[in-house]
C-alpha cells in the first residue's frame, strides 16, 4: 500500500504545478501591454508632428513660462480648431498672451501666432514639398524606433521563456509553442505600427 502511494506523494501540489502556466500567462500577457504602450506612444508623437491640418496635439511639445515653471500650452488656456488650417487659444489669464505668442513664434513648428486681446490665433500654412519630405522622413524614423523597442519587448519575453525552460519549469514543447504566441503579438503590434505609419505619411501628403 505504501509502495502504491509514493507516486502520489512524489507528486508536486496541483497548484505548485499551475505556477509555471500562471507565470507564463502574465509574462506574455505584461508583453503585450508594454508593446501597446509603445504603440500609443507612437501615436501621441505622431499627433505632434505638424502637417497642414489643424490639430491643438501638434502644441504639446511647446512650452510656456507659467509663474517660474515651464508647463505646455493647453494647461494656461484652452486650444481649440475651428477651422482645417487654424488653432485658437483662449489664455486663462489674459496676461499669459504675450508669452504663449513667444513660445509658439521661438519652436521649431513654423508658426506665426497673432491675438486680438481677447483669443490668439494660430494659422497652419499649406507645407512646402521640402517641409512634406522632411516631416515624412521624421515619421518613419520614429516608426523605426518604436519598431526595434516592440522587438526588443520580444526579445525580452522569449529569453525569460528559455530560462523558464532551462529550469524546467516548463518543456521545450511549451517553450515553442509561447515563443510563438509572443511572436504573434510582435507581428499584430508592428503591423499596426505600419498602419498609423502609413496614415501619417498620408495626412503629410494631403496636409
Amino acid at each position: 500500500m505504501a509502495a502504491s502511494c509514493s507516486p502520489c506523494r512524489e507528486r508536486p501540489p496541483r497548484e505548485d504545478r499551475r505556477m509555471p502556466q500562471d507565470a507564463v500567462a502574465q509574462l506574455v500577457k505584461t508583453t503585450d501591454e508594454r508593446m501597446v504602450a509603445a504603440l500609443e506612444a507612437l501615436k501621441r508623437e505622431f499627433s505632434m508632428i505638424r502637417t497642414g491640418r489643424a490639430n491643438p496635439a501638434i502644441l504639446d511639445r511647446v512650452l510656456v513660462e507659467y509663474y517660474g515653471q515651464k508647463v505646455p500650452v493647453k494647461q494656461v488656456g484652452t486650444i481649440s480648431a475651428p477651422e482645417a488650417r487654424l488653432l485658437l487659444i483662449s489664455p486663462w489669464d489674459k496676461a499669459m498672451a504675450k508669452a504663449i505668442i513667444d513660445a509658439i513664434t521661438s519652436s521649431d513648428l513654423g508658426l506665426n501666432p497673432n491675438s486680438d486681446g481677447n483669443v490668439i490665433r494660430v494659422p497652419l500654412p499649406h507645407l512646402t514639398t521640402e517641409r512634406r519630405q522632411e516631416l515624412t522622413k521624421m515619421a518613419a524614423h520614429r516608426a523605426e524606433e518604436f519598431r526595434v523597442e516592440v522587438r526588443n519587448i520580444r526579445r525580452e519575453a522569449i529569453e525569460k521563456l528559455r530560462a523558464m525552460q532551462k529550469s524546467a519549469d516548463i518543456t521545450e514543447d511549451d517553450l515553442r509553442r509561447y515563443q510563438e504566441q509572443v511572436q504573434k503579438v510582435t507581428e499584430a503590434h508592428i503591423q499596426q505600427i505600419d498602419q498609423v505609419t502609413k496614415a501619417k505619411e498620408k495626412e503629410i501628403a494631403e496636409g
